[in-house]
C-alpha cells in the first residue's frame, strides 16, 4: 500500500492512500471499492488488543498495540497537513522545472536559460567587484557598431559565451559586441539560437549606475546542424547562409529576458506563459522567485527620453514631448537613467513610456533590433505592454541585417498608442 504519513498529535499517525495493490483480509471487495481513498488513523497509545473482525467500513480494526479508525477526506486533521512553510521558495531552477512539467519549455532549453542564468551571475559579481578589480574604463578598441568597448564589455561577451557554448544546446550565438554569429561546435543536442547583450549599459559601469544583459532564444534551424569543422573562419558559402538565419523576426522567440545588475540583481523571464521577475539571494546563491505575472500599468504620466537630442528630433516628436509637459491637471513626470534594462525595469513596474527615437545623426536610432528591441519588446507584450517603432509593432520587423538598428517606443498600451497617433500626424 502506498501512502504518506503526517503527525497528527503527539499519540496519533495519519496514513493516506489512493490506491491500494492488495485487499484487506477481513473487507468485501465492494467495501474496499467504497473507500479506495479513504485514509486510516493509527493510535499508538492504546493498548494491545486482539484483532476483532469487521464487515463495516465505519468499524475500527484493532491490532495489537495500533488501533485504526477509517477518517473521512474533510477531516481537521488533513487539513491541517497541507499549510505552506512560510520558509517555502521558489528559485529559478525549480521554476524552469515546472514549466518542462507543463510543457512551456523542453529539457534542452531549461539547460540554456539555466546556462544564461549562471552568465549573469559571474557577470554580477564582476560589475560589483570592477572598480576593485580594475575592471572600469575603455578596453581600447571599438565594437561592429564603432562604439567603444569597457573591458567589462569584453569580459561580459566571454563570459556569456562560454556558458552558452558549454551547455551543449546552442547551435548558434550572435552577441552585439561580435562581427558576426558564431556556430557553436560543442552543440550535440537542442541547436537553439541565442541573441544577446552581454553587457548594456556598460558607459555607467565607472558611475555604478545600474546596467544589464538581455537575451533572446530562437527556434532551432534543421538547415543548420552541419559540421563546421575546426576553422569556423573557413566557413563555405552554405554555412554562411546558416549563420544568417539568426535574422528572424521577435514573433518567433521562444524566450527573452533580461538580468539588472543594480541594488539587487533581477532576472527577468518570458517563456510565453508571462513575466516573471528573479532576485538574486547572495545567501543561497540562487535567483528566487519574487514577482509572478508582472502586468505594464495601461497608462501611467511618466516619459523616459534622452531630451538632450530634442533638437535633432523631427517636429512632430517634438510636439509630443512638449504636449506632454503641459499641466492636465498635472504634467507628465520625466525619468531617464540612460541604461536601457534599467530605464525598461522602472517602466515594467510603474508604467508610461520608454523611448529612444531616430534623430538626425542616427537615423534609424541606436538601439540594435536583434539584441535589444526584439527581447524588449517580447517581454512588454508579455506583460500586457506594446513595444513599436513608431508606425509598426517591434516584434513584426523581419531584420535584413545582424546588427540592424531600430527606433524603439516601448510600455503601456496607452502610451504608446497616444505617440504613435503624433507621429502618423499629417
Amino acid at each position: 500500500m502506498v501512502g504518506s504519513i503526517a503527525a497528527t498529535s503527539s499519540h496519533q499517525l495519519l496514513f493516506s492512500s489512493t490506491t491500494t495493490s492488495a485487499r484487506h483480509p477481513y473487507r468485501s471487495s465492494s467495501s474496499y471499492a467504497s473507500s479506495s481513498s479513504a485514509r486510516v488513523l493509527f493510535d499508538v497509545s492504546k493498548p494491545a488488543t486482539p484483532i476483532r473482525k469487521s464487515h463495516s467500513s465505519n468499524d475500527s480494526v484493532l491490532v495489537t498495540g495500533v488501533r485504526c479508525a477509517a477518517v473521512g477526506t474533510t477531516t481537521e486533521n488533513a487539513t491541517a497537513t497541507t499549510k505552506k512553510s512560510r520558509y517555502d521558495i521558489t528559485t529559478l531552477t525549480s521554476w524552469l522545472l515546472d514549466q518542462e512539467k507543463s510543457g512551456n519549455i523542453d529539457a534542452e532549453l531549461t539547460v540554456v536559460l539555466s546556462s544564461i542564468s549562471m552568465a549573469c551571475k559571474q557577470i554580477a559579481s564582476l560589475v560589483q567587484r570592477a572598480s576593485i578589480s580594475n575592471l572600469t574604463g575603455a578596453q581600447g578598441a571599438v565594437n561592429i557598431q564603432g562604439e567603444d568597448q569597457k573591458k567589462l564589455d569584453v569580459i561580459s561577451n566571454e563570459v556569456f559565451s562560454s556558458c552558452l557554448r558549454s551547455s551543449g544546446r546552442t547551435g548558434i550565438i550572435a552577441s552585439e559586441e561580435e562581427d558576426v554569429p558564431v556556430a557553436v561546435e560543442e552543440s550535440y543536442s537542442g541547436n537553439y539560437i541565442v541573441v544577446f547583450d552581454p553587457l548594456d549599459g556598460s558607459s555607467n559601469i565607472d558611475a555604478a549606475v545600474s546596467t544589464g544583459s538581455i537575451f533572446g532564444i530562437y527556434h532551432p534551424n534543421d538547415e543548420c546542424l552541419a559540421d563546421f569543422g575546426d576553422d569556423v573562419s573557413a566557413l563555405d558559402q552554405e554555412k554562411q547562409k546558416c549563420i544568417v538565419s539568426v535574422c528572424q523576426p521577435g514573433t518567433n522567440l521562444l524566450a527573452a529576458g533580461y538580468c539588472m545588475y543594480s541594488s539587487s540583481v533581477i532576472f527577468v523571464l518570458s517563456v510565453g506563459k508571462g513575466v516573471y521577475s528573479f532576485t538574486l539571494d547572495p545567501m543561497y546563491g540562487e535567483f528566487v522567485l519574487t514577482q509572478e505575472k508582472v502586468q505594464i500599468p495601461k497608462s501611467r504620466k511618466i516619459y523616459s527620453f534622452n531630451e538632450g537630442n530634442y533638437q535633432m528630433w523631427d517636429d512632430k516628436l517634438k510636439k509630443y514631448i512638449d504636449d506632454l509637459k503641459i499641466p492636465d491637471p498635472k504634467p507628465y513626470s520625466a525619468r531617464y537613467i540612460g541604461s536601457l534594462v534599467g530605464d525598461f525595469h522602472r517602466t515594467l513596474l510603474y508604467g508610461g513610456i520608454y523611448g529612444y527615437p531616430r534623430d538626425s545623426l542616427s537615423k534609424n536610432g541606436k538601439l540594435r533590433l536583434l539584441y535589444e528591441c526584439a527581447p524588449m519588446s517580447y517581454l512588454a507584450e508579455q506583460a500586457g505592454g506594446k513595444g513599436s517603432d513608431g508606425h509598426q509593432r517591434v516584434l513584426d520587423i523581419q531584420p535584413t541585417e545582424i546588427h540592424q538598428r531600430v527606433p524603439l517606443y516601448i510600455g503601456s498600451v496607452d502610451e504608446v498608442d497616444k505617440l504613435e497617433k503624433y507621429l502618423a500626424a499629417e
